[in-house]
């Protein structure tokens, strides 16, 4: 797989920008500030429809316009897809495949697969728990596109079932409570848009966990083990991630417990407490947890690793559809040269790859392809 050709329009600082790519390594040189990072996004969001580095669309529309428009060529498996998406803060995004406009935008996801690393990934390892589900959510989409409807389902029921915890919250205290036939439907809501998301994160975490192990290994090879554990609070869920089972009815009877179990907390509190919103991804590199033990070169490569291993594993998953592009923002810099000689390898192993940096200097010199001058709101090829 890879990009032909990029468009972007009205786009963060471009109110205009055409780049042609073609296989291999493609690197785009600029100072800070000219809008290389930018490109990268672009890519980025058609490919997820989402930024790795703000959480709302309103920041991606150039300053003064309305809206803004992202289009690429893809080719995969032989054939070339056009995908088209327009962002419009306050509204739903529209999207086209190849001209025609699909009912929801989330249907362009698959057209063009990406693993992006990038300086934000270090909150991975080191932030909230919210980045670790983050991260494997867009992994479970990237191999799945139709679980970014489920994921959509459950971010809705969980915002309807916490307005009605609150009002039944008060109405409780104030009147003695009431039974809640109501919140019985939205917790069999849950469970059943949670269990199938849960069961699709085990999956692809059991599969994620050696290529990404076997890559932490290259990086830090004086380290320990990168172990890669998934954490729940409720009862069953740890235990059927670590032998492997995702049988949906036995998760979704797993939180329909543990939402029965729970229920007068979450009344009191208002807020709901029982659901993969509530889970981590633990990183530990041998004993100890990443976050709060690790150096910082330990903690950019458990971060590298993870982008690593998500890459083989999205290659493994679709043999025809080629390899998924590769996307590099301004990383070089910020690796020892044992780090950048690895990355590199990958990156010119990979069906296509495009690098940015700061300055010529950073990048290696085994990523030999088509190069870009990102200055002065243009990009213009230099080879």
């Amino acid at each position: 797989m890879y990009v032909r050709h990029l468009s972007v329009g009205d786009f963060r600082s471009w109110p205009v920008a055409e780049v042609a790519f073609e296989p291999g390594p493609t690197v785009l040189v600029g100072s800070n500030g000219q809008g290389k990072t930018n490109l990268i996004e672009a890519l980025g969001y058609l490919a997820t429809l989402t930024s790795h580095r703000v959480p709302t669309d309103a920041p991606l529309v150039r300053r003064g316009a309305e809206r803004a428009v992202v289009r690429a060529a893809v080719l995969s498996d032989g054939r070339e897809l056009r995908v088209e998406v327009e962002i419009t803060p306050g509204k739903a995004n529209r999207a086209k495949l190849n001209g025609a406009p699909v009912p929801r935008a989330r249907e362009i996801l698959g057209a063009l697969r990406t693993v992006l690393f990038a300086p934000e990934d270090l909150a991975i390892v080191r932030g909230d728990p919210s980045e670790r589900r983050r991260f494997l959510d867009e992994l479970v989409v990237a191999r799945s596109p139709r679980m970014a409807g489920v994921r959509s389902d459950l971010e809705r029921v969980l915002k309807q079932r916490a307005a009605l915890l609150k009002s039944a919250g008060v109405a409780r205290r104030s009147s003695g409570g009431s039974s809640l036939p109501t919140l019985d439907v939205w917790d069999s809501h849950l469970a059943v848009h949670g269990a199938q998301l849960l069961a699709a994160r085990i999956e692809a975490l059991a599969a994620l966990t050696p290529p990404a192990a076997a890559a932490y290994e290259q990086l830090a090879p004086d380290s320990g083990a990168l172990q890669i554990t998934y954490s729940s609070s409720v009862p069953g869920i740890e235990q059927a991630a670590v032998s492997g089972s995702v049988d949906v009815l036995t998760l979704e009877a797993a939180l329909l417990a543990e939402l029965e179990r729970m229920r007068p907390t979450e009344l009191e509190r208002g807020v709901n407490l029982v659901g993969p919103q509530r889970d981590d991804v633990t990183l530990a590199i041998g004993d100890l947890p990443v976050r709060g033990y690790a150096s910082h070169g330990e903690s950019w490569s458990a971060a590298l690793a993870l982008r690593l291993g998500s890459f083989e594993l999205l290659r493994t998953d679709f043999p025809s559809g080629g390899d998924p592009v590769l996307l590099l923002d301004d990383v070089f810099a910020e690796l020892d040269d044992q780090r950048r000689e690895h990355l590199a390898i990958v990156a010119s192993k990979a069906e296509q790859a495009v690098v940015t940096a700061a300055v010529p200097s950073d990048v290696p010199d085994l990523l030999q392809g088509g190069r870009y001058e990102v200055a002065g709101g243009a990009v213009s090829r230099v080879r």
